[in-house]
């Protein structure tokens, strides 16, 4: 509600890319009363054909076993992709492996990054949280709203 409400107020808009939380950040998003004033809508690209195909990230990233699908340079493209996909102000992404099991390059379960695309560029952070699945889905969604809104809190 705070970051929705910040947006609208700037006039601003928000669009989100989403793997690991599977359209969760999505709808903690639309579960506002109002949220259309500020939310365009997202993209769930659990499959690495729409995270090339729709969100533009570099196939050669995905395939690199040093870097992967769930890696801070996908998140990044990621959130820029969904910014200019949809047009929106902000782009936020998040990509990472909830378990029960190791990912692809061995990536830890409770491995997180979050980014935000805006007008000066692309931020991404990398958690590590533990617990069961949707633990670290509901987390990571939070992250995504925390990291959004410092990023829109420091642009003018």
């Amino acid at each position: 509600q705070a970051v929705l409400g910040l947006l609208a107020a700037r006039d601003e808009t928000v669009a989100v890319a989403e793997s690991i939380t599977g359209g969760g950040l999505g709808e903690r998003l639309t579960g506002v009363a109002g949220s259309g004033d500020a939310f365009l809508g997202g993209v769930i690209s659990y499959h690495l054909e729409v995270k090339k195909k729709l969100l533009g990230v570099d196939p050669a990233l995905l395939e690199d076993e040093n870097v992967g699908p769930v890696s801070a340079p996908v998140a990044e493209q990621m959130a820029a992709g969904v910014r200019a996909l949809l047009g929106s102000s902000w782009g936020v992404s998040l990509t990472g492996n909830a378990g029960p099991t190791a990912d692809k390059g061995d990536k830890p379960v409770g491995l997180v990054y979050v980014a935000v695309a805006g007008p000066d560029g692309v931020t991404v952070e990398e958690h590590r949280f533990r617990g069961q699945r949707e633990f670290i889905r509901r987390r990571s969604s939070q992250a995504a709203l925390a990291l959004l809104r410092r990023q829109v809190l420091a642009v003018p």
